[in-house]
């Protein structure tokens, strides 16, 4: 690991036009700021693998296994002291990469919470999840680690968007700072599904969360949900 710099990571599913976009714009973020980007694609069927190696520094394909774990694959191949996770689906500014930056000199983990949250599910979660975490957006996967926790990680619930890193985090009692925005309208068609399966896929993620959190026998998550 070197002693300055970002590295940036990503996972994509079907996402060649938005990294189009967003690389460069994470490079005008940070040019100033020796970085790398990571994308770790879920063996896409549209040609974004190759988009990624073009633009990207580290390009992975593999498996389809779900944003946590591709986040997590990605977290570990970075080589810089500060990671940022972000979408690809161009809903989180990179422009505000700088100050989830400056926000980790403070903290071991900092979460980009929105300030609208369109979801019930999300907004549920924040007042249960959130509570516990003392941040407002528990599924906004646009953070900053630490890369010296991140072998605490180590993954039991499956796909969880992410939330599962905070439950670890907070259990592990490491420092968890927030910052916000205010997001863009959301695509049409989010890689999560349509507003009744991405409720019901976020829903029970939010309830694994919890169950691991309080160290209760984990669920098997049907598999219209998974």
């Amino acid at each position: 690991m070197t002693s300055t710099g970002v590295s940036v990571v990503t996972t994509t599913w079907n996402e060649k036009n938005n990294i189009e976009k967003l690389i460069p714009a994470i490079r005008g973020a940070l040019q100033f700021t020796p970085h790398e980007i990571i994308v770790v694609d879920d063996n896409s069927l549209d040609g974004t693998i190759h988009v990624a190696k073009r633009l990207a520094d580290v390009a992975i394909s593999k498996t389809r296994e779900g944003q946590t774990k591709g986040l997590l694959y990605g977290m570990r191949l970075a080589k810089y002291p500060v990671i940022i996770t972000i979408d690809a689906d161009l809903e989180n500014d990179p422009m505000l990469i700088p100050e989830l930056v400056r926000q980790a000199s403070n903290f071991d983990v900092v979460v980009a919470s929105r300030t609208q949250i369109p979801r019930w599910s999300e907004k549920l979660a924040s007042k249960t999840l959130g509570k516990l975490f003392n941040v407002t957006d528990s599924f906004s996967n646009y953070r900053a680690y630490k890369k010296e926790v991140i072998s605490k990680f180590i993954l039991e619930g499956g796909e969880t968007f992410g939330a599962e890193f905070l439950v670890i985090a907070e259990k592990n009692h490491l420092r968890i700072g927030e910052i916000k925005y205010e997001p863009p309208p959301r695509r049409k068609n989010p890689r999560i599904g349509g507003t009744f399966k991405a409720n019901m896929r976020i829903f029970w993620a939010s309830v694994k969360s919890l169950a691991i959190f309080f160290d209760i026998v984990q669920f098997t998550l049907p598999n219209q949900f998974s």
